[in-house]
């Protein structure tokens, strides 16, 4: 009879309980290690929304006075912003914490660009409509006109109270950049990707912009996104180029802003304190819950979309667009209540 030696198969189940001993150790290190991480994350973002959130430029009572309109009744919690891109004739910056000038004048500026973003309150989507700058619209005490004479009139508070008016909304939030800040923040991160569909001409400005993907600093993206005149759309496709881009600033703020880079972070998040300001009423958790919702807009969860228009016409010998205001409160309703497609 033959003696099996049992060492072989001792041996083998020891190596076994070896390997799998191993394993678990391995799992358990992964997985303390991606809680760690997390936990830095988390940290490093919430300091770095005070920090930073703190040397924001805020303006004081940038809200309207009075009565404003009420939320729906089925109102989804989310936060309402109004952001505007302000053209300026100072020769020195309005906004941030560069500004050396004033952030309103009367008549010496006029809200080039004008958005309203609404992060929903289960933070899954982010809607943004625009405005155009031409639309014909009641401007509280100075009877109708095109809606950027509103912040020339009155300022951040005529604007949202013009806007709020409007849409039937409540404004939460405001913030605004001048088109020096756009230009100094266009070039603190480098520059942005954009991808131009057609080769165009604006004779205003004297520029030829040619089809394809390129990078454009800071004057080039002001000149992309100003453009109207040789655009067969007019201010419909300055409208589409001014989401492109915010889309694609967003990107690029989002890849600079990372753990990895702490000196991209902080050069990408100093510029934006020294180009941007917002509300007084805006605290730093309400610009963490805005990073977090504008990294959203490459998801599935993002909608642009701009204000129902009905017609052109010439108004006091003005170009300007007529919106059909009905519907228009009707998109907001349904994007505040969570309905908005």
């Amino acid at each position: 009879m033959t003696v099996r030696d049992p060492w072989p198969q001792w041996e083998t189940r020891r190596r076994s309980e070896r390997r799998h001993h191993l394993l678990r150790t391995l799992l358990v290190l992964g997985l303390a290690t991606v809680l760690a991480l997390a936990g830095l994350a988390a940290g490093a973002v919430w300091w770095g929304t005070n920090h930073y959130g703190d040397q924001v430029t805020r303006i004081p009572d940038a809200f309207p006075t009075g009565q404003r309109p009420p939320r729906p009744a089925d109102h989804d919690g989310g936060t309402t912003f109004l952001l505007a891109g302000v053209d300026s004739r100072s020769k020195q910056p309005t906004t941030g914490s560069d500004a050396t000038a004033r952030l309103w004048t009367y008549g010496a500026q006029r809200s080039d660009t004008l958005m309203l973003v609404h992060l929903s309150g289960d933070e899954r989507a982010v809607h943004l409509m625009s405005i155009p700058r031409d639309s014909w619209v009641p401007i509280p005490g100075h009877g109708s006109a095109k809606i950027n004479a509103a912040f020339s009139w009155g300022g951040p508070p005529l604007m949202i109270q013009t806007v709020e008016q409007l849409v039937g909304t409540r404004v939460d939030h405001f913030g605004v950049i001048d088109w020096q800040g756009f230009r100094a923040l266009t070039d603190a991160v480098g520059g942005v990707s954009v991808t131009v569909p057609a080769d165009s001409y604006d004779p205003v400005r004297q520029r030829h912009f040619t089809a394809g993907t390129q990078v454009m600093r800071g004057e080039e993206a002001l000149a992309y996104v100003g453009q109207r005149k040789g655009l067969p759309g007019g201010e419909l496709d300055r409208i589409k180029r001014q989401q492109q881009f915010l889309y694609s600033l967003v990107d690029e703020i989002r890849s600079e802003v990372r753990l990895t880079d702490p000196l991209a972070s902080a050069r990408t998040l100093d510029a934006i304190t020294r180009t941007v300001s917002v509300d007084d009423r805006m605290s730093n958790g309400d610009l963490r819950n805005l990073v977090f919702g504008l990294r959203d807009l490459e998801a599935s969860g993002a909608r642009f979309t701009t204000a129902p228009i009905v017609r052109s016409q010439m108004i006091r010998g003005q170009y300007a667009l007529i919106l059909d205001r009905s519907e228009l409160r009707e998109r907001w309703h349904a994007v505040e209540t969570g309905r908005g497609g």
